[in-house]
């Protein structure tokens, strides 16, 4: 596992906010998750040059904890294309507010099929 962020921009980057978080007080998994999906959709809907509807997420382990005001940057990288399909891995690092640091929250790989207006698969475009 890298302990640097990847050399590239990230897809997103937020705050974690008090809404996000479960009673203990720390940012709900699913709040991360969700905006994994949404980097990952970004990346694939610009490679599909089209819409792009997931179709699977491979194992995602919780590294390390998000809490309040963390900065969270969501990297994506294309490690797979098949006809239809597109593997993009995203990771998750987070930043606080008041460090310069950044730690590595988690990581998952999202398949994404290119829908054609008929709301069926349809090939990828050439690069």
């Amino acid at each position: 596992m890298s302990d640097s962020p990847p050399d590239q921009a990230p897809v997103i980057r937020t705050i974690a906010m008090p809404a996000d978080t479960n009673p203990a007080g720390d940012i709900f998994g699913g709040w991360l998750m969700a905006h994994m999906d949404l980097a990952a959709g970004s990346v694939a809907t610009r490679r599909a040059r089209g819409r792009a509807a997931t179709v699977a997420v491979e194992g995602m382990a919780f590294l390390s904890p998000v809490v309040v005001g963390d900065e969270v940057s969501f990297y994506g990288t294309i490690v797979a294309t098949g006809r239809s399909s597109v593997k993009i891995l995203i990771e998750a690092w987070r930043r606080k507010r008041e460090d310069e640091g950044s730690v590595k929250v988690t990581q998952a790989v999202f398949t994404f099929v290119a829908i054609g207006e008929d709301r069926r698969p349809r090939p990828l475009p050439p690069l």
